[in-house]
């Protein structure tokens, strides 16, 4: 099973076992370290505290009030001075520069944005923005590890051994609380429900 934080040993092991973000940010909170961002961030944050570096809160600057408001976006225009959203507006201003009829924002475009808003840069503009969509800047990804539970449940709904149970979402959390608290590959497999059947069945339906 997952030993609690401060019994891990180094950064290696900790890594064996599933940590969910609101986790991390507990950890790095407890400890007094920087306790905002992505997973990926608050892992980094982690990984510098085992090897003796203490990542620590950044202090907030207060955010600057603005007296007008952009009307027409353009790839020059700041993100964050344009009040940036993922709504129609913006989408059509990106449909129009990709010339793509059904556009949509990607993950790693998520990401980004919001890593742009948390940090208040603003030197970073919609043409940036549009290169992070072709592939040609990284700014912020999307952690792909968050997908890890979907991915389980998906599988576990997908295997007809898995009928039986009547609240099969229940069962595939069951089950995946027993993964994610140990050093166990984060996938689903028949082996594994063969092998803590009762274990889900009891928590199922005590």
């Amino acid at each position: 099973m997952r030993p609690e934080f401060d019994s891990i040993k180094d950064y290696a092991e900790f890594c064996k076992y599933y940590w969910y973000r609101e986790e991390l940010i507990r950890i790095c909170k407890d400890h007094g370290l920087k306790a905002d961002g992505s997973k990926i961030e608050l892992n980094k944050v982690v990984e510098a505290y085992f090897s003796g570096k203490k990542i620590l809160p950044e202090k907030k600057k207060p955010a600057k009030k603005r007296k007008a408001t952009v009307t027409e976006p353009a790839l020059d225009t700041g993100l964050i001075e344009c009040g940036f959203t993922f709504g129609n507006r913006f989408r059509e201003f990106f449909r129009q520069q990709t010339g793509e009829e059904n556009f949509k924002f990607n993950v790693d475009m998520v990401a980004t944005v919001k890593a742009v808003k948390e940090s208040g840069d603003e030197s970073f503009t919609l043409g940036d923005l549009l290169d992070i969509y072709y592939g040609k800047k990284v700014y912020a990804t999307y952690d792909k590890s968050a997908l890890q539970w979907n991915r389980f449940v998906k599988d576990f709904c997908e295997d007809e051994a898995t009928i039986a149970f009547s609240e099969r979402l229940k069962a595939a959390a069951a089950l995946w609380k027993i993964v994610r608290e140990s050093d166990m590959k984060k996938e689903y497999s028949r082996e594994l429900l063969d092998k803590y059947r009762d274990v889900i069945s009891y928590e199922t339906y005590m």
